[in-house]
């Protein structure tokens, strides 16, 4: 198999501080080579902020985005699954959405960001964490989970107005084929949107190339390509 091709390009990346829910938020942010561009949320995996979020980052300002992605574990990374599962279970789904909103805050105050909404995109947790956002925030426009999680009950979509595009991988023993039958027709009932759901010959992760035993280059850039693709369409 080939390598997930990366984009060309040069994006400036810094660390940030920025309020959210009455705290001093941590966060990455990534620039185009232009300066400036739409706006996009990207939201870590149980594991934390780490290079692999970071990476995600860089390349979605590489395609012209700026690119924010809010540290939700305040600078913590999990060592191995144990730790990942304890950190994203004392991060109340509440919380999350509290600290993404203040994310989002942020992202469109910023002089560089030129769309009026942002795309979101995540991965496992913050896939999940994609749809939660979305769900009570119409500044989400597009809405991208990577095989999401979603903890416990659906959440209610009645007041989604984001698109959605999600990228899932058939032998995903954490995400059934019939959890997302019913993900989609609950979105459509409850918001009139009909989500894009597609399912790949690949594992949960398949488009973490840290992992090697999980990722799949090919189902890895078709992903890709789709959601640039998805984000330009819907925010510029």
């Amino acid at each position: 198999m080939s390598e997930t091709p990366r984009p060309t390009g040069a994006p400036a990346h810094q660390n940030v501080t920025f309020p959210s829910a009455g705290t001093t938020a941590h966060g990455y942010l990534a620039l185009p080579p232009s300066g400036q561009g739409p706006g996009v949320i990207v939201i870590q995996e149980w594991w934390g902020l780490t290079d692999h979020i970071a990476d995600v980052a860089d390349r979605l300002a590489a395609e012209g985005f700026v690119a924010l992605a809010p540290d939700l574990y305040g600078g913590n990374v999990a060592h191995d699954s144990g730790e990942a599962l304890r950190m994203m279970q004392d991060l109340p789904v509440s919380r999350g959405v509290e600290l993404l909103s203040g994310a989002v805050d942020h992202l469109l105050s910023l002089d560089a960001v030129t769309s009026d909404s942002v795309g979101s995109v995540g991965f496992c947790m913050g896939g999940g964490f994609v749809l939660y956002q979305a769900a009570v925030d119409p500044r989400v426009s597009a809405a991208v989970p990577f095989y999401g999680v979603i903890r416990g009950e659906l959440p209610d979509f009645s007041g989604l107005k984001a698109e959605v595009l999600g990228h899932y991988g058939e032998r995903d023993a954490a995400i059934p084929a019939e959890s997302l039958d019913t993900l989609r027709e609950t979105i459509r009932q409850q918001s009139g949107i009909t989500p894009d759901l597609r399912v790949y010959p690949a594992d949960h992760a398949f488009f973490n190339d840290g992992r090697p035993e999980v990722y799949d280059p090919e189902s890895a850039a078709l992903a890709w390509s789709s959601t640039v693709e998805f984000l330009h369409a819907r925010l510029g």
